[in-house]
């Protein structure tokens, strides 16, 4: 899933210039009005020759996809459904396999339908690699960025008055392992262990990414770039609505927001829109899928920062301060609107045919 904000994680857990690379975007297949500035028509000519997307959005594939990532995930949450909802012992595993169901969905349009027909690592930004340089800049933007996000949405949320921390004595987070610990134990210094579930983000952001990979070839490796004939912005809006909308079999169990009707569907929606476009830009941005994949896993790393902050006896509406909620809608329309103002969002590396 997008994020798991279970109290709290055991390990915390969505450029320079160089020379183009060799991952294509489907930047190329922009408008008139989109392309212009950036680059030469004669060049912008040779990088729609070697786009491998089609000119147009293949609607018949994007929804035999949906159909597909959505009848899976809804198949895989059935247990769920039929047992002891989210209280289930199953509910991790259920939530992992869920997270593969767009992978599923994207073999099978790229193999059954043929979109794209060819270049298909190339044209999800799976491979190459290159520059390398470029590639891991932004892989290790993707691995600060989320975090940084998370932890504006936890002060912001502190300092508006949603939510109470304590940074001294960390009394919610000693509280959460004094119950797991056997009667009579003597509970570790809470500051160390706060510590080490902080300096072990950039581990889980790794480690969550291999699930993550799951979902991002599908949301931001095919869907994205499918979507891309639209306009950047209504391919980022869409696909980040698709993606939202997705969660819903375990979203309305009490997922993540403890609702279990249309109110948690719509902010896990409006969570994944915003998410979307940060992740998006790391997509389209660095021409590779990897950097979205990274980030995923950092969103999901961090994801429960300000469970382990807040002090003992707070109810904490992850619905409002959760880095989904409603303040963290808040956060990234500041940094959205930054990389807007900035030109960020429609400026991207120039595709170059597969050799």
């Amino acid at each position: 899933m997008t994020v798991h904000p279970a109290p709290p994680p055991s390990a915390p857990g969505s450029p320079s210039s160089g020379p183009a690379p060799s991952v294509p975007v489907p930047a190329a297949r922009t408008t008139a009005g989109e392309a212009g500035p950036h680059e030469p028509h004669e060049q912008h000519e040779q990088h729609e020759q070697a786009d491998p997307w089609p000119p147009r959005v293949p609607w018949a594939a994007v929804a035999v996809f949906v159909v597909v990532a959505y009848a899976l995930a809804w198949l895989v949450a059935l247990p769920l459904w039929l047992g002891d909802g989210i209280a289930s012992p199953l509910t991790s595993l259920v939530g992992v396999v869920m997270m593969w169901t767009p992978a599923v969905a994207v073999a099978v349009v790229t193999l059954a339908l043929r979109v794209p027909a060819r270049d298909r690592l190339r044209a999800l930004g799976a491979w190459p690699l290159r520059p390398v340089r470029r590639t891991l800049g932004f892989v290790g933007l993707a691995v600060v960025v989320p975090v940084v996000v998370v932890a504006a949405v936890t002060f912001l949320s502190a300092a508006l008055g949603l939510v109470r921390l304590d940074l001294v004595t960390f009394s919610g987070f000693a509280a959460q392992v004094e119950q797991t610990l056997p009667a009579g134990a003597e509970l570790p210094p809470v500051g160390v262990l706060v510590a080490l579930q902080l300096v072990s983000i950039p581990v889980g952001a790794l480690v969550n990414s291999v699930a993550a990979l799951g979902e991002e070839v599908g949301w931001r490796g095919w869907l994205l770039p499918a979507l891309l004939p639209l306009g950047t912005w209504p391919a980022l809006l869409v696909s980040g609505v698709v993606w939202g909308l997705w969660h819903s079999p375990l979203i309305l169990l009490g997922y993540n927001f403890g609702r279990t009707d249309v109110t948690g569907v719509l902010l896990m929606t409006g969570g994944c829109v915003a998410w979307g476009v940060l992740l998006g830009w790391l997509r389209l941005r660095s021409g590779s899928l990897w950097p979205a994949v990274v980030g995923h896993g950092a969103l999901n790393a961090a994801a429960g920062l300000v469970l382990l902050l807040a002090a003992a006896g707070e109810t904490t509406d992850m619905a409002v301060v959760g880095p989904l909620g409603l303040v963290g809608w808040a956060v990234l329309a500041v940094v959205v609107g930054v990389l807007a103002a900035t030109g960020q969002l429609t400026r991207r590396p120039a595709p170059v045919p597969a050799s």
